[in-house]
């Protein structure tokens, strides 16, 4: 019997010792040079295609055969290739990897690829943003602007559309906080400094479409930012004739902060354009972040940002000339009268996130917005327009068409408060990463406008009436909304191998109620990402979801308007705006030349349904409160990027759009219909001599559909002229302290010093903004291009600490 139960034992186990001996189980963690885990790294046996790959914590685990000599290879995109040699394995062993940066910068103002993109969020580096050339004076959105699928037409402007989206379908977020920018403003000359402070950005996430359920409810892309933590003291400062900015940093263990105070004009730009006159634009903003780790479990952070844009302008003469060769069309104005705006702005935030352990955290969040807007105005202009095609009329040359008078005026004023509350979580689990978040936001806006224009031509007031004066708009509103949004996002991203290659798969919900409409909606996003094994280089995605805008004052204002007086109230039956996303997109990295590219293709088609259509004249959008059209946008987008020149990035970007709504039946270009749009940037250096640099950015697009003002997108039938523009700036090192070689009691505190000089519009091209329409006795309507800003010269200076 014993001998049975012998003889028994031995059967069962002495094909797993046989197993045992010919095998050994390889685990460990793959890292950084900083300890920090890498995910999704490579792990496999020399000589074999498929292995396997580290999860969010960086861990591996592999089973080899038990020979003379087995050489593991451990790879990740943007690090050196490892190889270990074990010798006889067997059993378990425990094999820990350090992975070098490669060094390579894919960007040195975008992406530094650390890691593959394997979701729809594009990770941007900042670095080197400080020596592009921008009119905008050194918005972060200006490097937005230069990516697939994004388009500016107005350098005055930080906004931004994205597929055929319009500027309030994008959302900003940073630190995980919804920012928001006045909501008045109606020109770029107006809008002074974006929220974003370019001295404080560590990272930069950018998403053209089919972006993670934790992203709110906007139909087009989300920019999200994260400030920096120094780990030491350091500084900037930097002045230009557009302005000056200077930053302070200092950071320890357990407590850093970051100060920036920025100042702007843009009086030296707009003395470019037609309308002269005494321009006074002043931006000013004060910006903090402070971030305190008393310990490993409790982290407490801050922002808070003071800002104030002050916008004075007294008008005195303007001369635009337009037309065709064979038709030529001067229009000449002389103004009465002045504008004053005052837009101030103030947020808050603040966070206390506490840590369970290394892969567990949960966050509170508060913060508080609020901006107190004021515009007003009264301007009175004499015009004439005038022929110059030759059949003249007068001594000057000229043929008079028309001569005319007109008044605007404005009384308005805004107030909101946006004060939200949100709890989030994050657990990483294996290979899965689980984020969630539920918020609480409460809303109050306050609005009084008064606003009209009256035009007389040739003595005759319009629109003509034979009975009385009237004016050809008027607009008054007087509203007040206080409402409360609550809203819960869950998602869940997953990392696997398998014979085909690496997967990552990003699946969510995300849900919102309003009570002002009473409106619940619900959006379920999946995304998903392959790396497949015959080929490392490629990686493939695609992503689709349900994302909805959700209505925020603008959007439900209804205007009602008979015979030009307009009349305007809150649509209590407005209903979110929904997009649904298809994309599909795919990387390629290769080496040409001996130096790295990379060459990304996205596909996309966009559902629109329950619109609200809008008008949008220069950077101010006009809605027409109901939901009342649906529509699609359609369009594939292509970048190639990389090392152009030996050392330095550079990217060509060409996107293809077409965007359209159906109203009444009746299919209809979007105000933003851009169906072509080529950007370039391009960085050089001097041969042998890295301290001269040249950064340029140029930019090709398509017109965009325009109409007769107040006459609703049913009449936009024309199209404007391209948006073509060329800046460069050549920047010189005049101190590289990088390796603190400098001991001076003041140059050893300098780490760079860069002079540089820009040349704005570098082709004097006449780009148009909007058109300012003149319309005669006999109701025939001229339309006047607004030109934006010429050819210019900008000098800066550029000091780190």
């Amino acid at each position: 019997m014993k001998y049975c139960a012998l003889l028994a034992l031995i059967t069962i186990f002495f094909p797993a010792a046989i197993m045992a001996q010919g095998t050994a189980k390889v685990s460990g963690i793959v890292m950084d040079q900083d300890n920090n885990p890498i995910e999704i790294a490579s792990v496999r046996v020399e000589g074999q295609v498929i292995g396997t790959v580290t999860d969010l914590k960086g861990h591996y685990s592999i089973t080899v055969a038990s020979k003379d000599s087995v050489v593991l290879i451990y790879s990740m995109l943007g690090y050196n290739t490892k190889k270990r040699v074990l010798r006889n394995p067997h059993g378990e062993i425990t094999l820990n990897v350090v992975l070098l940066n490669t060094g390579i910068e894919l960007g040195e103002v975008t992406v530094t690829e650390t890691k593959r993109q394997t979701g729809m969020t594009e990770k941007i580096k900042p670095k080197g943003s400080k020596l592009m050339p921008d009119a905008s004076g050194g918005n972060i959105e200006s490097l937005i602007a230069t990516q697939a699928g994004v388009s500016s037409h107005n350098e005055l402007s930080s906004q931004y559309n994205v597929r055929g989206g319009s500027f309030d379908e994008n959302i900003v977020y940073v630190n995980g906080v919804e920012i928001y920018r006045p909501l008045l403003i109606r020109s770029g000359q107006q809008e002074g400094l974006s929220f974003i402070n370019p001295d404080m950005v560590q990272d930069i996430g950018f998403s053209s479409g089919g972006y993670e359920a934790k992203y709110g409810d906007k139909m087009s892309s989300v920019l999200d930012i994260t400030y920096k933590k120094p780990e030491k003291m350091e500084g900037a400062v930097s002045a230009s004739l557009l302005g000056a900015n200077v930053y302070a940093g200092y950071g320890n263990k357990h407590f850093s902060m970051t100060h920036g105070i920025r100042y702007k004009t843009n009086r030296y730009l707009l003395g470019s354009l037609e309308t002269k006159g005494e321009y006074d634009p002043s931006f000013l903003d004060y910006q903090t972040y402070l971030n305190w780790m008393p310990n490993k479990r409790w982290e407490f952070g801050f922002i808070g940002n003071i800002s104030q844009n002050k916008y004075n302008f007294t008008p005195k003469d303007r001369s635009t000339k337009f037309g065709t060769i064979a038709s030529v069309q001067e229009f000449k104005v002389y103004f009465g009268g002045q504008e004053k705006d005052l837009f101030q702005t103030y947020f808050g935030s603040g966070s206390v996130t506490y840590h369970l352990n290394s892969y567990n955290n949960v966050s509170l969040i508060g913060s508080a917005f609020r901006t107190k807007e004021k515009e007003t105005y009264d301007i009175t202009g004499q015009y004439w327009l005038s022929s110059l095609d030759g059949s003249t009329s007068n001594e000057s040359g000229s043929e008079t068409v028309g001569v005319g008078t007109y008044m605007e005026h404005a009384r308005n004023y805004l107030r909101a408060d946006v004060r939200s509350l949100t709890f989030t979580g994050n657990h990483l689990i294996k290979r899965n990463q689980i984020k969630w978040g539920i918020e609480l936001k409460k809303e109050i806006i306050k609005d009084k406008l008064r606003e009209w224009e009256m035009r007389d031509s040739a003595g005759y007031s319009l629109p003509r009436s034979s009975n009385s004066v009237e004016l050809i708009y008027s607009l008054a509103s007087k509203n007040e909304i206080n409402s409360n949004r609550y809203s819960f996002y869950a998602q869940d991203t997953y990392k696997f191998s398998s014979e085909m290659g690496l997967f990552t798969l990003n699946a969510g919900v995300r849900g919102s109620y309003w009570n002002w409409n009473k409106e619940f909606i619900f959006s379920p996003r999946v995304s998903f990402a392959l790396i497949p094994g015959f080929n490392e280089d490629l990686t493939f995605r695609a992503a689709t979801g349900i994302y909805y805008q959700a209505p925020f004052y603008k959007e439900f204002r209804d205007t009602t308007s008979v015979e030009g007086n307009t009349i305007v109230t809150l649509n209590r039956n407005i209903k979110s705006q929904q997009s649904i996303h298809y994309v599909l997109a795919g990387d390629y990295k290769f080496r040409a030349l001996g130096r790295p590219f990379k060459f990304t293709t996205e596909m996309y088609f966009k559902k629109l349904n329950n619109l609200v259509p809008y008008n949008i004249d220069n950077v101010r959008i006009s809605y027409y409160g109901k939901n009342i059209s649906s529509g699609y946008a359609a369009g594939l987008d292509m970048k190639l990027f990389g090392e152009f020149v030996t050392g330095t990035d550079s990217w060509l970007c060409l996107s293809l759009m077409q965007t359209e709504e159906k109203i009444n039946g009746k299919w209809i270009p979007r105000p933003t219909d851009q169906r072509y749009n080529i950007s370039l940037y391009f960085s050089d250096y001097f041969p042998g001599n890295k301290k001269w640099k040249m950064n340029l950015k140029a930019c090709w697009a398509d017109g965009l559909p325009f109409g007769p003002p107040h006459s609703g997108m049913e009449k936009m039938v024309f199209r404007t002229p391209p948006y073509r523009r060329v800046d460069i700036g050549m920047s010189r090192q005049l101190i590289d302290n990088e390796d603190n070689t400098y001991r001076g009691r003041i140059s050893r505190h300098i780490r760079n010093m860069w002079l540089g000089v820009d040349v704005f519009n570098l082709l004097g091209i006449n780009n148009v903004n909007s058109y300012y329409w003149v319309t005669d006795v006999y109701n025939n309507q001229y339309a006047v291009p607004n030109y934006l800003t010429s050819r210019q010269i900008n000098v800066r200076l550029l000091l780190e600490f």
